[in-house]
């Protein structure tokens, strides 16, 4: 089986979720042996049993309309997840929605990244239910496995102290990520070292980019903000950290979650629908930033819950490692070829 896989993140903007969730699929599939896998040819013809598209641009626009494989779409974006992420999404909103309309419609088969996504392309976009397959975002989790000698190797590369009790957050700093919650909560926590992974890779196209960039041009000296770094750089922050926080009020299936349970901290979210059927009981979630906050302490003083948080978290790892994506995605090639 052959299989054009797609995304404008290869050529464009990277250090997003889709990007990360591209590659890992991409590289769990080159490790199968029942796949030839082709990337990103976007401008020759190449012949293909599947073109797998995961972005919505024009190029991946091209790939969808010419050919004869059968097109599957990762449906990573919905009109939801341009509000808070891209300036004047409120305006413009429903030209996108439009679009996507045309472009999902256009797939033999759509992969909605969770079963509120599903429902979305079904009621909102009007997507044919037998076209929709729920397949999560997965990512390699053997190589996020952190040992106590990964920790303090990944420490005494970033000049972080050994005891210092460190919360993490990831994502682009964008208004729907709540990166403003993320920085009152470090005020609130003087004695607690936060880092944030990620910047604002569409600078001034980003939503509200003057009040996001204000926030990083003054956030408080124990929060450090990376801006946008590679992958391997993401991994060492995460193997440095203690815990892991994401305050987003709107997300699909965020990568940074799987990653950050893959090394093994303890996850805390915002109490969101869209992680119903996705991390469910296994996080610790909140509905404001006092009870952020609590959940950090509660974290820092209570061995017995940090580690239950720790198991809870490997729980989401095997659940959402991409070998069991591999072999579910192809499963589906091959219902789409018969």
């Amino acid at each position: 089986m052959r299989i054009n896989m797609v995304s404008e993140s290869e050529i464009s903007v990277r250090g997003h979720g889709v990007h990360t969730a591209y590659l890992e699929l991409t590289n769990a599939l080159q490790d199968r042996n029942d796949c030839d896998v082709v990337v990103n040819q976007f401008l020759k013809p190449v012949k293909t049993d599947i073109t797998h598209i995961h972005t919505i641009g024009l190029p991946s626009l091209l790939k969808l309309v010419f050919g004869s494989s059968k097109k599957v779409i990762s449906a990573h974006v919905v009109p939801a997840s341009l509000v808070g992420s891209i300036a004047g999404a409120h305006i413009w909103l429903p030209v996108a929605k439009a679009y996507m309309k045309f472009f999902y419609r256009r797939g033999d088969k759509v992969l909605a990244v969770s079963k509120m996504v599903a429902k979305i392309l079904e009621h909102d976009l009007g997507i044919n239910r037998d076209k929709i397959t729920v397949l999560y975002n997965t990512i390699d989790t053997s190589n996020y496995h952190t040992t106590p000698s990964d920790k303090k190797a990944a420490r005494e590369k970033l000049g972080i102290k050994t005891k210092e009790f460190v919360v993490v957050g990831n994502g682009q700093i964008q208004p729907r990520k709540r990166f403003d919650s993320f920085v009152n909560i470090t005020k609130q926590l003087p004695d607690i070292q936060f880092i944030w992974i990620g910047g604002i890779p569409f600078k001034n196209v980003g939503a509200d980019y003057k009040r996001m960039q204000s926030l990083i041009d003054n956030v408080p000296t124990n929060l450090k903000v990376t801006g946008v770094i590679e992958l391997d750089q993401v991994k060492a922050y995460l193997q440095s950290a203690d815990v892991f926080v994401l305050p987003a009020e709107q997300e699909n299936h965020p990568m940074a979650v799987i990653e950050a349970a893959a090394v093994g901290l303890p996850i805390v979210l915002r109490d969101i629908p869209e992680y119903d059927d996705t991390f469910m009981q296994d996080t610790l979630r909140c509905n404001n930033d006092k009870a952020f906050i609590d959940a950090i302490k509660m974290l820092r003083q209570d061995k017995k819950l940090y580690e239950n948080y720790q198991k809870a978290s490997q729980s989401i790892a095997r659940r959402f490692d991409s070998k069991t994506g591999a072999s579910q995605l192809v499963k589906i090639y091959k219902e789409l070829l018969v």
